[in-house]
């Protein structure tokens, strides 16, 4: 919702040039939605998604900051303004989630890293001349 709001923003503003990042981060964020609610996580096993949320927001926290303080500082409208504003906020926002989301994909990947040893294993022992 943040980042519609800061498209339509940047749609009435004179930083016109800046709509296309909330864009894009509004669509990858429905995207993931529509993925979690459909259960595509559970059908798509190849796609870490854990890694792909942790992606979307360290780049959206990054792109946010550095469109916000453009907005802010080069454009004097009070749409430019209000979308910098905004993006500040959707940083924190975004910066949350980048913590939340970083903290379950090291539970997901010391989850992945307790049992590849014991695989590795187990194999190894099936395939190795002493075991025959």
């Amino acid at each position: 919702v943040l980042s519609f709001i800061i498209f339509i923003c940047y749609i009435a503003s004179l930083a016109a040039s800046f709509m296309m990042a909330p864009l894009l981060e509004f669509l990858l964020a429905l995207f993931l939605l529509f993925a979690y609610a459909s259960k595509l996580n559970e059908k798509f096993k190849g796609l870490h998604w854990p890694l792909a949320d942790f992606l979307r927001c360290v780049s959206a926290a990054i792109i946010y900051f550095a469109i916000s303080i453009a907005a802010v500082s080069k454009y004097s409208d009070g749409a430019s303004k209000a979308a910098g504003v905004f993006g500040f906020v959707a940083t924190i926002v975004y910066a949350t989630d980048f913590y939340l989301t970083f903290n379950d994909l090291v539970t997901f990947l010391k989850q992945g890293s307790s049992d590849a040893p014991e695989g590795h294993k187990s194999e190894g022992r099936w395939n190795s001349p002493a075991g025959d």
